[in-house]
């Protein structure tokens, strides 16, 4: 399927029913939704989309990229697939909020943890990552992706960072080797600069959301950073027809299969009934 620059846009179907549509947040491809997909498959035809970028989307990253290329992308798979539900992790979840506000297509959407941030992003540090994943350092580009997120740990966040890089150089390494399908950190880490970027483009304007009139499912994780539950519960007062589900012990990763996905998948299965 091509969206409207002419960029190949991949996803996978499984499933019977509605077309429900799974955006992807940073660092994973669609495999990262192969058990939320399953569970959901018994109610629902799951088009788990490859964002721009990664996996089965590969498009290199240009200064010339905006929000409106991801939107386009999921307006592409709209209308290809019939589609009018769509489900967004994180920096999925901020692209598929605009999708909602602009295109005609979508009826509900469901939002895990958008990130927006009370003090705003840091764009010095987007600035920086951008630059190591440039320049192919990506210990340290793997590493400020999870401090300019603000979704570090807190070793992570302790360790000097001489320290922190090592370990996350290590990771790198020992996740090169892994088995399981799906594309690894290496692969994955020069794409993190569309999602850095598209969640930089909504910095300190989730006031122009309040347009978003449509019925939205907000969900949390009670293990996740409390500026994420904090952004939520903003979000909430803000849209006019919402319900806010909140997934104890989940984690940002809950829909991943690193995560909690069955109790995402309940959520999602009685919100888009």
């Amino acid at each position: 399927m091509t969206s409207r620059d002419g960029t190949r846009i991949g996803f996978t179907r499984s499933g019977n029913g509605p077309g429900l549509v799974l955006v992807q947040g940073a660092m994973a491809d669609l495999h990262a939704y192969d058990t939320l997909a399953t569970a959901l498959s018994s109610s629902f035809t799951v088009y788990a989309a490859d964002r721009r970028g990664r996996g089965l989307s590969p498009k290199l990253f240009d200064s010339h990229h905006t929000i409106t290329r991801d939107v386009e992308d999921i307006d592409a798979i709209l209308a290809a697939t019939g589609a009018t539900r769509v489900f967004g992790l994180s920096s999925g979840a901020v692209i598929t909020l605009e999708a909602a506000r602009t295109l005609d297509r979508i009826k509900r959407i469901a939002l895990y943890e958008p990130p927006f941030y009370p003090a705003g992003i840091s764009h010095s540090g987007i600035q920086r990552l951008n630059s190591e994943i440039e320049h192919g350092d990506l210990a340290s580009a793997l590493l400020d992706s999870l401090l300019v997120a603000e979704t570090a740990p807190a070793p992570i966040r302790l360790l000097p960072r001489s320290l922190a890089r090592l370990l996350a150089s290590a990771v790198i390494a020992l996740d090169q080797r892994r088995s399981r399908p799906g594309s690894t950190f290496r692969d994955l880490l020069p794409g993190v600069r569309y999602d850095f970027h598209d969640v930089a483009t909504v910095d300190g304007a989730m006031s122009t959301f309040a347009a978003v009139t449509m019925p939205v499912l907000l969900l949390s994780g009670t293990a996740s950073p409390a500026f994420l539950l904090d952004a939520t519960r903003k979000l909430r007062a803000l849209l006019p027809d919402t319900r806010h589900v909140v997934i104890d012990g989940a984690g940002h990763d809950g829909p991943w299969n690193t995560g909690n996905p069955h109790a995402v998948a309940t959520a999602l299965k009685t919100f888009f009934a």
